[in-house]
């Protein structure tokens, strides 16, 4: 049998490889600490989970619309104009099978075979492993801490090419946590527009942002709810000038914390969705009719405090793992500005990421991921942490960290 040459040639994701090697050890009867997936542990708000029970009662799920739930369409819509102050017709909404379908579906509808889409560099693997599926070349920019680790128009200027087609950016982004400044994600988008292009803005941690103070957070772009005075990354939605060419995805994983349920969406232009949803009915007829009955459930204003309150607990996280990276003498570049992930520059302890990482693993039990997963520009240079783990277990994949780094020394 002959593999399709997609198949062969992507890399395997090292945040999942981890997991298996840890996975091993645990077997072998070690205590592992799983500090490599950006999987939150708070799990599902509590009326999610009874909105979950009480549709078991009922004795079918159908098919829904390919685009999703009318009801949660409007949901969707609704919470973006009572968390980011921007109104949205739920038309524009497509609900997706994770935002991984909602990837799928866009990089399906936007590119051809030999097209050019930009990314920075570090940035998500997953992200340019669709745009490949479809054809597309993927030009990994270098990024900066100076611009925390985001592309600038000005790079993007540079790199575009006769065959490129957009830009796909996260905000705030994985692995760094950091976010785009507003201004120039604005100044992106448009010089794509001018050119003919698309933009794709990757807006799974939007809500999770690491501060709730307004001044700090300024270079962000950062807005106040209309509901309370926790501070907001911004959507792109909110500037208009380029809901024609920008493609949201986001995502029910990361702020509801509903990993496993596979249930995402995206905000497209309005000529956008009869494409979109030929394509959806094609690939996957349509999200989980029970994921999505259940997601309804997010909006009520318990579950919504939920999830502020696990966002409280995250910044708590932050401050501890931030404090401690310091103290253990190695670096963030980048201070992050939401998600729940330290970017660590370990250059100086002689170490390239993936030996880091596999004497940390197989020495002091913790697992985390190499930069590699990332990039290519510095990727050796860097491992990534996340703390969406509980407080107890952080703590001692911390002690057991500056163990580790202390011996190196």
């Amino acid at each position: 049998m002959k593999f399709a040459s997609r198949a062969t040639a992507i890399s395997p994701f090292l945040a999942m490889a981890y997991g298996e090697k840890a996975t091993v050890l645990e077997q072998q009867g070690k205590d592992v600490i799983r500090l490599n997936l950006g999987e939150p542990d708070f799990g599902a708000p509590a009326p999610v989970l009874s909105a979950m029970k009480e549709s078991l009662n009922t004795p079918d799920f159908p098919y829904t619309s390919a685009l999703g739930i009318p009801k949660l369409r409007q949901s969707i819509a609704s919470f973006y104009e009572t968390q980011h102050d921007v109104k949205l017709s739920p038309s524009r909404v497509v609900v997706t099978a994770g935002a991984s379908g909602a990837l799928l579906l866009a990089s399906a509808a936007l590119v051809e075979s030999g097209d050019n889409v930009i990314l920075g560099d570090p940035s998500y693997p997953c992200n340019r492993r669709f745009l490949n599926a479809f054809g597309a070349e993927v030009t990994l920019v270098p990024t900066r801490s100076e611009d925390s680790f985001q592309l600038t128009a000005e790079s993007v200027a540079d790199n575009w090419k006769h065959n490129t087609k957009g830009v796909l950016i996260a905000t705030p982004a994985n692995p760094t946590g950091t976010a785009i400044d507003t201004d120039e994600l604005v100044k992106i988008g448009q010089y794509c527009k001018a050119k003919g292009g698309f933009l794709i803005v990757d807006e799974i941690y939007l809500d999770l942002s690491l501060s709730n103070d307004l001044d700090a957070r300024t270079h962000t772009g950062a807005s106040q709810s209309t509901n309370n005075k926790d501070v907001k990354l911004q959507t792109v939605l909110a500037n208009s000038e380029l809901q024609d060419t920008v493609v949201v995805i986001n995502s029910f994983s990361k702020y509801f914390g509903m990993t496993g349920w596979r249930l995402g969406w995206c905000v497209v232009p309005e000529t956008m969705t009869p494409i979109v949803e030929k394509l959806a009915q094609n690939l996957f007829i349509c999200p989980s009719t029970l994921s999505q009955k259940a997601a309804l459930a997010c909006f009520t204003p318990e579950a919504l405090a939920q999830c502020e309150q696990n966002r409280n607990t995250l910044i708590e996280r932050a401050s501890l793992v931030f404090n401690a990276v310091q103290n253990m003498g190695l670096s963030l570049d980048a201070q992050p500005d939401g998600a729940f992930y330290a970017y660590i520059n370990i250059k100086h302890t002689g170490l390239s990421a993936i030996e880091f990482c596999d004497a940390l693993l197989s020495q002091y039990h913790v697992a985390l991921t190499p930069g590699n997963d990332f990039g290519e520009h510095n990727a050796d240079h860097y491992v990534r942490l996340s703390f969406a783990t509980s407080i107890e277990r952080l703590n001692e994949g911390l002690t057991r960290l500056a163990r580790f780094v202390e011996a190196l020394a």
